[in-house]
């Protein structure tokens, strides 16, 4: 399975409304030129977080996105899953050799747990520490 531009921009999009969480709406417009992205393709994708109900829209001069849940709430499995659809590496039938079909669940299901165990809230922690999850510094 292959992330898409859709589902890494989406990944951004929801990261900084999680990054600026209790602050007010957010406009496109400003994550766009943050990240140097279409605005136009982010509205594309904001309508499917949207109807998923992870993201509310506020009308009016000062409007904009704000996350639906806390950032600890959403994960990066929902995201994904909403704008990429489901999460599977391959295409298989019954059909298939039963070795084979076990390898694509259990890769399916690694994939899925580590999108489903991951929350915005980590996704912004690391990003905000630069660090490596689990790593370490050693002072000597």
């Amino acid at each position: 399975m292959k992330i898409s531009t859709k589902g890494r921009y989406g990944l951004t999009i929801m990261m900084e409304l999680a990054l600026r969480y209790g602050e007010g709406p957010t406009s496109l417009k400003s994550i766009a030129e943050k990240h140097q992205l279409s605005e136009h393709y982010l509205e594309q994708l904001i309508s499917p977080l949207r109807n998923a109900g992870l993201v509310k829209s506020i009308r009016g001069a000062y409007g904009g996105y704000i996350l639906s849940k806390m950032p600890e709430e959403i994960t990066a499995g929902d995201v994904i899953r909403v704008l990429e659809g489901p999460i599977s590496p391959v295409d298989f039938t019954e059909e298939d050799d039963p070795a084979k079909r076990d390898l694509w669940i259990r890769i399916k299901n690694s994939i899925a747990e580590v999108l489903d165990s991951t929350t915005l809230a980590h996704l912004i922690a690391y990003q905000d520490d630069g660090s490596e999850p689990g790593s370490y510094m050693f002072y000597i």
